[in-house]
C-alpha cells in the first residue's frame, strides 16, 4: 500500500496526534504489522525537514514484506499547515487518524513531557504564554475540519483517547480496519499499559538536559539514530533525565478557566464526532479540591485563556 508516485515508496496513512494521545503507545502495537520508520519514531519530515527530500525521507523506512501498509506516526503534523498541505499534495492522499482528548488533561501532560525533556524552562503557566503549541494543539474541531477540507472527510478518522484506554483491542481494530491492516489480538501487556506523564520529574540541570535534547535531534536529522539509541541504553541518560523535583499539580482556577477556554472547542468536536464529551466540560474532584499548586502568573493566565474568541471556532 505504499505509493510510488515519486519513484519512492511512502505512507498511506498518518497518525498526526496531536501529542499526548498515546501515539507512542500506538507505534508499538503498530511496529510488527506495519512499515514505521527505524531508529527514530518520527522524522518531522513534513513539518521541519521537508527540505531534505524525499529520498532522505524514503531511507527511513525498511523494505516492506506481505504487503504491510508504510505510515508514521507523527503527533506534531496535526497543527502544522504545512504538513497537511505537504500531505494533501502528494502522488495519492494518505488516510490520517486524529486522536483526542481531554483538552486540559493532555495539556498538563505535554507541559511535563517538554519540561522533563527540557524542552521548555518555564512553569504551567509561563509555559501557556510562551510556547504556542501547548494551547493551539487543543484546538481540535479547528484541526480536524481543516485536515478533512484537505484530505477529504474519507480520509480523515477522528478518534478519541477515551476509548483507547477503556476498550484498546476495540480502538485498535478501528485503526487497523482504516489503515488496511489485519485485526490482530493485543498482548496482555499491550491492553494495559498506556503511556504516562505522572512519574516524570523536572530534570536536575535545565540546561544539561536541553543541551543533550538539541544534540539528539542535530544526530537525528543526520540520520545518527544508532547513536542516539545507544545513549538511551546508557547509564549516562540518568544524568539527563529526570532527577528534579516532581511537578506540582495546576491550582483550581487555572483548572477552571483553561476549561472554560476549550469549551466551545470542545462543544464543536461533539457536534462533529456525534459523540457526547461531558466530562471534558467539567472539573473532576480531584482538580476541584486543588487550592495551590502553581501559584504565580495568574494574570498572565487571564489574559491568555480569560475569554475564548467563539469566531475561531469552526462548525
Amino acid at each position: 500500500m505504499g505509493r510510488r508516485g515519486l519513484g519512492l515508496c511512502l505512507p498511506s496513512f498518518f497518525v498526526i496526534g496531536p501529542p499526548r494521545t498515546g501515539s507512542s503507545w500506538l507505534h508499538e502495537v503498530l511496529q510488527s504489522h506495519a512499515v514505521l520508520p527505524t531508529v527514530s519514531k518520527e522524522t518531522r519530515f513534513f513539518d521541519t525537514h521537508f527540505d531534505r527530500g524525499f529520498k532522505w525521507y524514503s531511507s527511513h523506512f525498511r523494505r516492506r514484506k506481505d504487503g504491510q501498509p508504510i505510515g508514521e506516526i507523527a503527533p506534531t503534523y496535526f497543527v502544522s499547515a504545512d504538513a497537511r498541505q505537504r500531505i494533501s499534495n502528494l502522488p495519492s492522499p494518505a488516510r490520517v487518524i486524529c486522536i483526542f482528548r481531554n483538552p486540559v488533561e493532555r495539556i498538563v501532560s505535554l507541559y511535563r513531557l517538554k519540561s522533563a525533556y527540557g524542552f521548555i524552562p518555564w512553569s504551567f503557566e509561563e509555559a501557556l504564554i510562551k510556547d504556542p503549541e501547548l494551547l493551539e494543539s487543543s484546538r481540535y474541531s479547528t484541526h480536524l475540519r481543516a485536515w478533512q477540507r484537505a484530505l477529504g472527510q474519507e480520509r480523515v478518522m477522528p478518534a478519541l483517547f477515551d476509548d483507547l484506554q477503556r476498550r484498546p483491542q476495540s480502538f485498535v481494530d478501528a485503526v487497523a480496519d482504516f489503515v488496511g491492516i489485519a485485526r490482530f489480538k493485543l498482548s496482555e501487556s499491550q491492553a494495559t499499559r498506556v503511556h504516562a506523564s505522572d512519574a516524570m520529574t523536572k530534570p536536575r540541570s535545565y540546561f544539561r538536559t536541553h543541551s543533550a535534547m538539541m544534540f539528539a535531534d542535530w544526530l537525528k536529522a543526520r540520520r545518527l539514530n544508532a547513536l542516539v539509541t545507544l545513549f538511551k541504553h546508557s547509564p549516562l541518560l540518568k544524568h539527563v533525565l529526570g532527577g528534579g523535583r516532581s511537578f506540582d499539580e495546576p491550582s483550581r482556577d487555572t483548572w477552571l478557566q483553561l476549561h472554560e477556554y476549550f469549551r466551545p472547542e470542545v462543544e464543536a468536536l461533539e457536534v462533529l464526532l456525534g459523540r457526547d464529551l461531558s466530562s471534558w466540560k467539567e472539573l473532576d474532584e480531584c482538580q476541584l479540591s486543588t487550592t495551590h499548586g502553581y501559584e504565580s502568573g495568574h494574570d498572565m493566565l487571564e489574559a491568555v485563556v480569560g475569554r475564548t474568541d467563539a469566531s475561531r471556532i469552526v462548525y
